[in-house]
């Protein structure tokens, strides 16, 4: 495991479903999502579209930490979901983390001081 970080982690996992395994892999999400938000360390679950490709699949979950990611990725929760929903792919899901480098609440705060200007 990684040395614990204050800063939330950002965790995006793109997922390309086989079209017609899309309304099976909703139904899965659907009944994995709250146990996922319950989990220790999850502070946010979505699950987006692609607006051209509606195939194309994103979760954008927020987590304390990597710890608490780690944690969730080592649980039998997890299992359970990935062994459900694998089989629904078309392509392997690329999944990346991310930390804020530029928050939004900074970045306002310098367009309202550029617009006073």
């Amino acid at each position: 495991m990684n040395a614990p970080s204050s800063e939330p982690l950002i965790r995006l996992v793109r997922m390309t479903l086989r079209p017609d395994a899309r309304a099976a892999f909703l139904d899965r999400f659907d009944a994995a999502a709250p146990r996922i938000r319950a989990f220790d360390g999850c502070r946010r679950l979505e699950l987006w579209e692609g607006r051209r490709f509606p195939n194309v699949c994103t979760t954008f979950s927020l987590w304390d930490d990597e710890d608490a990611l780690d944690r969730y990725r080592e649980s039998a929760l997890f299992r359970e979901t990935w062994r459900a929903v694998k089989p629904l792919f078309a392509a392997p899901p690329v999944a990346h983390s991310h930390a804020v480098l530029r928050a939004a609440d900074a970045i306002d705060a310098a367009t309202d001081e550029a617009r006073e200007a």
